[in-house]
């Protein structure tokens, strides 16, 4: 992340080709755990604890739709849902475990670099589910078993059809930086969401923060959730976000809701979300009842189906419309890089956009 200074040309053209990067920050490598099926006694042994505590960083809809199809496949097994923002999880999760509170059974983030942290602290439990193991690509899950990429998505640039016409609106980061959008910007905080987190990371390594320094000069509305800048948006509170995910406007858009999504040509932060189970999990049977099911195809394809979200289980298909992420340029992140420099962008970026 230097202090390199771009034009808006610069930005614009800025190439996409060192972007790759590792999704889990270590080398490829087939896994070490063998695949656990789901069989009659994880099924009973997990009825007869009865309840299962989930900690989401996903939208509290979504969890709470996974939750309800799960207790109507088990019957008697109750999902109490937790949900926050990824960065106020993993400080919760790190309190508690501090204080020798073991309450998380199951725990999903925005930001894979948590998980390099839970892992390395012993944390998480070894698990793989057969369908991870199957129809998962080996990049998206841990080889030792910790965690698996249960969903993803993109950060993306948008605005609202009814104040902004499609030959006025933004196509690229660079083009946030117009005098024309001054006060008519909205997006979310990095100190909250690990979406805007990893986003922040990814634009200010690779298009420098003195662009983010000229987009904090646009007077921005600043809110917090990545699923915070489409509401604004769809409701005409801001006529363009600079970030947000790409899936609540392909759902607002479905319900005839004024938004439209743009890729940025720079590229799209992808956003990958992993799920594990904890080591101390105070129901274990059914945290990994839970854990299979997250990653069946039958809850797969609902996230895919009903909230736009993207899978990457083989047997599960793409959403009608939904433009496929093999046509978009993905700006991928390093997590352990994303660890290493979380604080210094939280702090950074609350100096620069003085919130």
């Amino acid at each position: 992340m230097q202090d390199r200074k771009w034009s808006r040309r610069e930005v614009l053209t800025a190439s996409t080709a060192a972007v790759a990067g590792a999704l889990f920050a270590q080398p490829l490598r087939a896994a070490s755990l063998p695949p656990t099926a789901v069989t009659p006694a994880l099924i009973d042994a997990a009825r007869k604890e009865g309840k299962i505590s989930y900690y989401a960083a996903i939208e509290l809809n979504v969890a709470e739709r996974l939750g309800k199809m799960f207790e109507a496949k088990y019957p008697g097994i109750t999902v109490r849902v937790e949900r926050s923002g990824a960065e106020r999880i993993f400080q919760r999760i790190a309190q508690e475990q501090d204080s020798g509170i073991h309450a998380v059974d199951v725990a999903n983030s925005t930001d894979v670099s948590h998980y390099l942290d839970w892992k390395k602290s012993g944390w998480l439990a070894p698990y793989l589910p057969e369908d991870v193991a199957k129809y998962f690509p080996a990049d998206q899950f841990d080889p030792d078993g910790m965690y698996a990429t249960s969903c993803a998505w993109l950060e993306v640039i948008g605005y609202n059809t009814g104040l902004v016409k499609p030959q006025d609106a933004p196509k690229s980061y660079a083009d946030l930086l117009d005098p024309k959008w001054q006060g008519k910007i909205v997006k979310g905080h990095p100190s909250y969401s690990g979406a805007v987190l990893t986003t922040t990371f990814v634009l200010a390594r690779d298009l420098g923060w003195p662009y983010l320094e000229k987009l904090a000069q646009q007077k921005v509305m600043q809110v917090q959730s990545a699923g915070d800048p489409p509401k604004k948006i769809m409701l005409g509170e801001r006529a363009v976000m600079a970030d947000g995910n790409d899936y609540n406007l392909v759902l607002f858009k479905d319900q005839g809701k004024p938004v439209e999504v743009v890729y940025p040509q720079e590229g799209s932060p992808l956003i990958i979300v992993p799920c594990g189970v904890f080591q101390n999990a105070p129901n274990p049977n059914a945290a990994r009842l839970f854990q299979s099911f997250f990653f069946s195809a039958e809850a797969q394809q609902m996230l895919v189906n009903e909230f736009a979200h993207r899978s990457f289980h083989a047997q599960v298909k793409p959403r009608d419309g939904q433009t496929p992420m093999s046509s978009l340029k993905l700006l991928k992140s390093d997590p352990a890089a994303v660890q290493a420099a979380s604080e210094e962008i939280k702090a950074r970026y609350s100096k620069v956009f003085r919130v």
